[in-house]
């Protein structure tokens, strides 16, 4: 069973900044790992993708520019630096893995795998 552990979340103002981090307990099940979020009366959405093999990643429109992933693949970690935060980004965030990576699109049902989740706040 493939565990994922996200930490980093807590609470800012707008325009701080945040890091996580998703540690995965299986390097061939995480192939592709990525950050969603879902915020109270709301649909989960995709954040940022990261492919482990050539590091190549793809962005929601709304965080472009503002949150970058990054992994280090000797620790099986994947990281979401978030800068210029808004509130509109206060959610749950949600590590999430699979196997493969279509780059083409951030949508939920292509992981197999996911973490508890760790809350992000951001007030005015």
């Amino acid at each position: 069973q493939v565990q994922l552990m996200e930490s980093g979340g807590g609470s800012v103002q707008a325009g701080g900044s945040l890091r996580l981090s998703c540690v995965g307990s299986d390097i061939f099940t995480t192939a592709c790992m990525g950050w969603f979020r879902q915020a109270p009366g709301k649909e989960r959405e995709g954040v940022a993708i990261i492919k482990r093999v050539d590091g190549a990643t793809v962005y929601a429109d709304s965080v472009k520019g503002r949150f970058t992933i990054s992994q280090d693949n000797a620790r099986n970690t994947r990281y979401l630096q978030m800068n210029s935060l808004k509130p509109e980004d206060t959610a749950m965030y949600y590590c999430a893995a699979d196997r493969w990576c279509d780059l083409r699109r951030l949508v939920p049902t292509d992981f197999a795998y996911w973490g508890q989740g760790t809350q992000v706040n951001v007030s005015a």
